[in-house]
């Protein structure tokens, strides 16, 4: 592809680097139409990846491969609800690592747009806001409301000063921080134009971070219908988009005038939902309107530059004419693949970069060789309905209660995975959910499936039967909507009564199942696994094992003639798989394998297969190019 457009000037950085400008002062600046870094003019050549997202033994290839395109500076979310899973117990280790993840990048000779919310939407669960939130009735999200900005305050607390010892800028009376980081800009929450609910509520975010030692520049980031509406005194406005439409930055500039012009969010493909298609976006057309942007003058960030991956129960979900849950995979056809390999979008980008820049860029890195395994048998099985009664206390309730405020998890609820409600009923008859299914219900009457309640169906005709018989509710929390105006009714499982013959059901036992790593640790010593007959319907766990005995690869399992559940590798979460697609296969990467015996367990709701395959091609579904 020929890029045919000229640039007026080209841009050497290679001194502004965060290794080489310890002890600097300035940081970046605005002043009049440009950036300033340390006085010189500057421009942000930007890519976005999620530490949260990407397993930490690749977040350095990452990096360099950002160099290697001609990327200055990388950005990044961060998301509250993985660092405060349970109220007032923070985690900042292992692959949640923020400290270790920017100091990374500074290595690598990239600056930081810092994106800490404390609302981030990016296609995560709840937009990345902790689920606990919801247990308050009266709860208003993104707003000045008491209980919810208590909340922000405590976790800012522990947050930021990991934040302001990173900074670029040296602060002034902290000598602790006089060395200075990559953190050259902080954004005060995200897209808040597109929910505005409260006018006070962007100013609180903008103090509550300065009021923790936050001195670089703020930024707001919102499409064109919301720029103006999330505009904070003091903060640079940004813009997101996929198609740069006529005068679009030219109405940036009626916005806030004499700044230079920031697209925060390039769009460089989009996110699948299950049941739809594969999005791809045509490369050329993208590098085309990267080259377009930056003709204009403009600095960009390209969302994603790579994706990663949706690991465990953490994807989120639409709410527009209904409800779709998002795939597994965050490849989101970006300039890097899902599982960190180049795309024609990345040399097209490194040719346009290196054009700008005038010099001989880095070579791209080596890729990763990906393995096939091959069929991995699953020999064994038990029923849920066998697990509830050695590992699952239930908790007691006349009244259905809604997943968050399950008594669980020091009192913090339960945050993800599934519920299942268990009550007595005398004969069949009309079951109806009222729509309090949130988000997709298995129907059992004893061990017997009789059918489905979610979103668009919510009877049922419960068979006839003698005596008392156990009927059972097992909820799925298909992932919180992450975007729109319908945050404070995220609450999960059955959020109101249930009705049998116009009656409502009462005195439930209700299990938790989170699924989290105790318990999967302790589902491998249960008594009750036996061989897996020729044919079996599910809820269930199945397991086998995988051998490797090299030194292990990334793989993609493969889970033909399976229809609907989680998978599980050495304990880890690897994500959802579903039959309806479009995503067929799971990204297994290989730092979680081991070499030698390697555990696989499947929880299938409904129909199992008998093996699964390792492939090392990924299969993400049909594809159809975004309009």
């Amino acid at each position: 592809m020929l890029i045919c457009l000229s640039f007026s000037s080209r841009f050497n950085w290679s001194e502004l680097i965060p290794l080489r400008l310890w002890g600097r002062t300035l940081g970046l600046q605005t002043e009049n139409s440009q950036f300033l870094l340390e006085g010189m003019p500057f421009r942000i050549f930007g890519g976005s990846m999620h530490y949260f997202r990407v397993p930490r033994e690749y977040w350095e290839d990452r990096m360099l491969k950002m160099k290697a395109c001609g990327l200055n500076t990388l950005t990044t979310y961060v998301p509250w609800n993985l660092h405060e899973q349970e109220r007032g117990k923070f985690d900042f280790s292992r692959n949640l690592d923020l400290e270790a993840f920017l100091s990374l990048a500074a290595e690598n000779g990239l600056w930081v747009i810092l994106r800490p919310g404390p609302y981030i939407c990016s296609e995560w669960d709840l937009g990345g806001l902790p689920s606990w939130l919801l247990q308050d009735p009266e709860m208003q999200l993104r707003t000045t409301y008491k209980g919810f900005t208590e909340a922000v305050d405590a976790y800012f607390d522990h947050l930021m000063p990991i934040v302001a010892r990173l900074q670029a800028s040296t602060i002034p009376l902290c000598p602790q921080y006089k060395k200075g980081g990559p953190i050259i800009a902080v954004q005060v929450e995200n897209e808040y134009g597109s929910y505005a609910k409260d006018p006070n509520y962007m100013t609180y975010v903008k103090m509550a971070l300065l009021n923790r030692g936050i001195v670089e520049l703020l930024m707001t980031s919102d499409n064109k219908n919301g720029l103006s509406f999330g505009l904070v005194e003091g903060a640079l406005a940004t813009v997101n988009f996929q198609k740069l439409e006529p005068g679009l930055l030219k109405y940036l500039d009626r916005v806030q005038r004499d700044q230079p012009k920031m697209v925060m969010e390039y769009w460089t493909g989009w996110f699948d939902n299950w049941g739809g298609p594969h999005y791809v976006f045509d490369a050329d057309e993208m590098v085309n309107t990267v080259a377009s942007v930056l003709k204009l003058g403009a600095s960009i960030n390209l969302y994603m530059f790579h994706g990663g991956t949706n690991f465990g129960f953490m994807n989120g979900a639409l709410e527009a004419d209904e409800y779709k849950s998002d795939v597994t995979s965050y490849d989101y056809d970006a300039v890097l693949t899902e599982a960190g390999d180049y795309t024609s979008k990345f040399f097209k980008l490194r040719q346009l970069f290196s054009m700008i820049i005038g010099q001989p860029l880095p070579l791209p890195p080596m890729i990763e060789s990906k393995a096939s395994y091959g069929a991995i048998l699953l020999h064994q099985y038990i029923s849920l309905w066998d697990v509830l009664p050695s590992l699952l206390q239930p908790i007691k309730s006349e009244f259905p209660v809604n997943m968050e405020n399950l008594h669980l998890n020091d009192s913090s609820g339960q945050s993800y995975g599934y519920v299942l409600y268990e009550t007595v009923i005398f004969g069949g008859g009309h079951l109806h959910s009222r729509d309090h299914v949130r988000d997709r219900a298995q129907v059992f009457v004893n061990t017997m499936y009789v059918g489905e309640l979610d979103y668009n169906t919510v009877e049922l005709s419960l068979p006839e039967g003698q005596g008392f018989r156990q009927l059972r509710l097992l909820v799925e929390n298909r992932g919180r909507v992450n975007y729109g105006l319908a945050l404070n009714e995220q609450r999960k499982g059955l959020i109101g009564d249930v009705f049998l013959n116009k009656t409502p059901l009462r005195n439930f036992k209700i299990y938790s199942l989170e699924m989290k790593p105790g318990f999967m640790k302790s589902l491998r010593h249960v008594a009750g696994w036996s061989a897996v007959p020729d044919y079996f319907v599910g809820p269930a766990f199945f397991r086998g094992r995988l051998w490797i005995e090299h030194q292990p690869q990334d793989t993609f399992l493969k889970l033909q003639g399976w229809e609907k559940g989680v998978v599980f590798v050495n304990g880890q979460n690897l994500g959802r798989y579903w039959k309806i697609g479009p995503q067929e296969t799971l990204y297994l990467p290989g730092p979680w394998l081991w070499k030698g015996s390697n555990e696989i367990v499947i929880f299938e709701e409904r129909t199992a297969g008998r093996i699964i395959q390792s492939v090392d091609i990924p299969y993400l579904g049909r594809t159809q190019y975004v309009d």
